[in-house]
């Protein structure tokens, strides 16, 4: 792995960084495909987004992009992080004296997730972990994982490739690392986000491959009983694209060519939205 800090080669950050301490800040995950960036100027939008929800000095897309394209050049796949934090500050929460946000930017190699995952599917269970409600932070990447953490202990069986976590009403929100959509009356679902939960950017253009293609989308509440009455249901993040679900606990769910269909749509916006870096 490699990574910038701050601009320098480096894999250390200080002891006093409101990430570390706090948790306080945000970050992105992009793919790296062919020796090029999938949906950055989503991502970058986003990161900006939440920058500015927080409070954050967000650093220039333009530097990020230079730090980006100086660590992946020559590399044709791999998992690019990015990380602001605040800054580095004294004791206790306040951040007395404004000063740049921290930028940490780490090229990881790609996961060794089965190829076949997004045509066979996958085995998901419902973890016991439940999200708390704050809309103050929901939609954000931020630095707080805590919730999936303890999520992503409930199993360590290799069949299992991911859980969907419910919120303290027991309604589902998303996976661990992905968001969440379900098919029902040829229809596609996914819940509302609006009190916890992160919006994925492939979440955003699954959305938009959808309605382009007159498939109608629904955003609002689903419950855990109607997780299992879907017709089909599926799993979406930046990395692995989109998982469809084959199990869920111990039910085979169905498989539907809505799912199929988005799958195809999700490669062409890949390729017309891929930044090269070099």
């Amino acid at each position: 792995m490699v990574y910038l800090v701050n601009g320098e080669m480096d894999d250390r950050i200080s002891v006093t960084d409101r990430g570390f301490q706090y948790g306080d800040g945000l970050f992105e995950t992009i793919a790296l495909s062919e020796g090029k960036l999938a949906f950055w100027w989503r991502h970058m939008a986003r990161l900006l987004a939440g920058c500015q929800r927080l409070g954050i000095a967000a650093p220039a897309p333009d530097l990020l992009l230079a730090e980006a394209r100086q660590l992946c050049a020559h590399q044709d796949i791999g998992v690019l992080k990015i990380i602001i934090s605040r800054a580095s500050g004294g004791r206790g929460y306040q951040c007395a004296v404004p000063s740049p946000a921290n930028r940490m930017i780490a090229l990881h190699p790609w996961p060794d997730y089965p190829p076949d995952f997004s045509k066979r599917g996958i085995n998901v269970r419902i973890c016991q972990t439940r999200l708390g409600i704050n809309p103050a932070l929901a939609g954000l990447k931020h630095l707080n994982r805590l919730e999936q953490v303890l999520a992503r202990q409930e199993w360590c069986d290799a069949g299992t490739t991911e859980g969907v976590m419910l919120d303290c009403h027991g309604n589902a929100i998303e996976g661990v690392m992905t968001n969440l959509f379900m098919v029902r009356d040829g229809q596609l679902w996914t819940p509302d986000l609006s009190n916890c939960g992160v919006t994925g950017i492939m979440r955003e253009v699954v959305i938009e491959v959808a309605e382009a293609i007159d498939i109608p989308v629904n955003i609002g509440i689903i419950s855990e009983s109607e997780l299992y009455q879907a017709e089909a249901v599926f799993l979406t993040n930046a990395i692995a694209g989109l998982w469809p679900v084959k199990c869920l606990g111990q039910q085979t769910m169905g498989r539907s060519r809505i799912s199929q269909r988005l799958n195809a749509g999700l490669h062409d916006k890949r390729r017309e939205e891929a930044l090269d870096v070099l």
